[in-house]
Formats: structure tokens, sequence, C-alpha cells
């Protein structure tokens, strides 16, 4: 068999543009090139797309992919006919190229992770690596994640909800209503974001209107949390309709909580135990409740699960889900399951087998009544 065609799409206009380029870095650099052919994407802060023409000669030690922007796609007065050409025009492909396509989203956040551009893919028909648009969807928004692990008997940290639109009509009752049902300190982030963008910590109450008012600038709809005294602890998971589990792993903080900064800064003071320091009871508990929460938010192919360990009680709380994991250096998907056996390269490859698996069942299902 030949070698199958990937295309490596990165970037983006979400605010965690630069790190969807260092972790599309780390695809670039561990895939297995005598299995794939790779075509690359680079997706501007404007939402420009531009396929990567001269992409073979770039240094495959590259920490971060570069946007080279000679190749952007001239827009045409005469749109393609269907979806299947309007993603072979936005890629640079021919159409008849796509049917061998696996396409590998590393756009982490807004309009690559919350299931808009996996909406495309499905339109057009193509394979595709993590969950789908529904799975996407659900994982990127942090109240639908932990109202639907609720309904599922999954415990999920206190929260009241605020979006614009209740925040322009009543602003001192929200605050009051918050710190009335969760106390102090609380933790407001924006719902629909990753990597820890646009999240304080609020320990006076005279500074909860700015936090609320920070997150809206990010997103229309925020969480405000109770924060607990926790222990961080997280879990990847790989797999189709039956997932598995990798090792857990636990974030060492030395800060207030598990920020930007902390997560991507050359002088963090955050470091990774792994596997983390937890008895073989616990560990396996969290594996098998990352497992159910893999199945009740219909994810698949990959996603991180992230948990809060209360110190006090011990009690588990679901923090939150990553459906597009961070893929850089320091990452903990890739080194999860390193951890647990399984290098990058195998990683990858497996990731790409799923997304062809599912286009498989997904193209045999029948598209008339009858015959």
């Amino acid at each position: 068999m030949g070698k199958k065609t990937l295309v490596l799409i990165y970037g983006g206009r979400s605010t965690e543009h630069e790190v969807a380029c260092r972790s599309a870095a780390f695809v670039y650099r561990s895939l297995d090139r005598d299995k794939y052919s790779l075509h690359l994407v680079g997706v501007d802060k404007n939402g420009d797309w531009y396929p990567q023409l001269d992409s073979s000669s770039w240094d495959p030690g590259l920490n971060s992919l570069p946007i080279e922007r000679d190749g952007k796609i001239a827009r045409s007065a005469t749109p393609p006919a269907n979806p299947r050409g309007a993603l072979a025009s936005l890629c640079g492909l021919a159409p008849d190229v796509l049917p061998d396509c696996v396409f590998f989203p590393m756009i982490h956040g807004v309009s690559g992770e919350d299931g808009t551009l996996q909406g495309l893919f499905e339109l057009a028909g193509v394979a595709f690596v993590g969950p789908d648009t529904l799975g996407s969807a659900i994982g990127m928004d942090k109240v639908v994640t932990k109202r639907l692990a609720a309904s599922a008997g999954i415990p999920v940290v206190p929260f009241v909800e605020v979006n614009s639109g209740m925040w322009v009509d009543g602003k001192a009752a929200i605050c009051a209503r918050a710190i009335d049902i969760l106390g102090l300190p609380l933790f407001v982030k924006p719902a629909r974001l990753g990597s820890s963008v646009g999240i304080k910590k609020v320990k006076d109450p005279a500074a909860l209107p700015a936090a609320i008012e920070e997150a809206l600038s990010y997103d229309d709809k925020v969480l405000i949390e109770i924060g607990l005294n926790v222990r961080e602890v997280e879990c990847a998971m790989l797999g189709g309709v039956s997932a598995k589990p990798s090792v857990v792993g636990e974030v060492v903080l030395d800060a207030e909580f598990y920020s930007y900064e902390e997560k991507y800064a050359q002088n963090s003071r955050a470091s990774t135990r792994v596997p983390a320091d937890l008895s073989p009871e616990l560990t396996a508990e969290i594996q098998k409740l990352s497992c159910r929460v893999f199945e009740v938010l219909a994810l698949y192919g990959m996603a991180r699960i992230d948990w809060f360990l209360e110190k006090a009680t011990g009690q588990l709380y679901l923090n939150e889900v990553n459906t597009i994991p961070g893929f850089t250096q320091v990452s903990h998907y890739p080194l999860f399951w390193s951890k647990s056996g399984k290098d990058p390269a195998n990683l990858l490859s497996d990731l790409i087998e799923l997304g062809l698996q599912r286009a498989a069942v997904k193209g045999a299902l029948k598209k008339e009544m009858h015959g």
C-alpha cells in the first residue's frame, strides 16, 4: 500500500494561535514519513488559509511552525460546487486527492476545537482526527460538559453560569448570588476557551465584577466556580467506541493555579509528575471515570480529561476536557502516552487510523431508504 495523504491544519483565529503552531511542530517532527505524505495548511489570526508550498525545506527541529503567506488561495467569484470542493480549494489540493486524505486539525480553541472545523470535514465527507462535530462542541463548552457529566453521576465542581445578556441586566445581583452560593475564593473562566486564557482567581468580592468583565471579553458565556484546595490530575484518552486511558499524571504547582504562563513559559514553576503519586485504587478510579466521561460526552479519537482532587476530603471533581489537547514539547497528552509505552509516531498513527475507521463506518451508512 502507498502512503496516505495527511493534511495538517494549524494556527487559527483563537487566543491559542501560538500554542497551536507549537503543537503542529510536534506533529510535523513526529509523523512517520514512510506512512504519510504530508500537506501543511496554516490558518492565520485573520482566518485566512495558506497552503505551505515550501514546507519540505523546513527544519524538522522547529519548535513552532511558521505560516508562510505566499500561497494564499485567491478569492474566486465562482465558489466551489460543494463542501468537498470548498475544502480542497482552501487547502490548495485537487478535489480528487481528498478521498485519500486524513485531516489532522491542530487548531486549539475557537474555530478549531469547538466543532466548526469538524463540521466542514463532515460536510465534505473526509476522514479527520479527533472528536466529531457533536463531541467537539460539547467538550469545548465547560458549562455543557459539566451539566452532562453531572447528569451521568460524575462529580463536578459547583458553579454558576453567566452570559453577556444576564450581565448587562444585573451585575450586582449576579455577583451577590455567586458569592452567596459558592463563597470565596472563586475562579472565573470563559466557558469556551482553553490553555487557561482569561481565568482569574477572586479572593475579594470587590474584584469579582472586573474578573467577570475580563472573561466576557473572551467569550459571551462565563463559568464561576468555587475555589477548592486541590491537586490537579489528568488522564489522556485514546480510542473510538471503546477508548483506553493512559497513566495518570499530576500537575505540581508553585502558583495560585495552572495559568497560561505556568503552562507554556520557559521559566514556569509548574512541573509534571508521571505517574502521579496516587494509590493504585485511586489511579484506577480516575481512569475508570475518565472512560465514563469520554463515553458520556460523545468523544472520539483523543481527549485529555482533567480532574481536581480535593486535598481535605479526597473527593474527585471533573475540571474540563480537551478534545484537541496540546502537542507541544511540554504537553501532557503525548507525554502521558509516552509513559504508557506509546511513542509519538505510533500515537499519531493510531489517531490517524481511528479517523479512517470512523470515515469508513460513516461512509457505509445508507443514504437512501430503499436498496
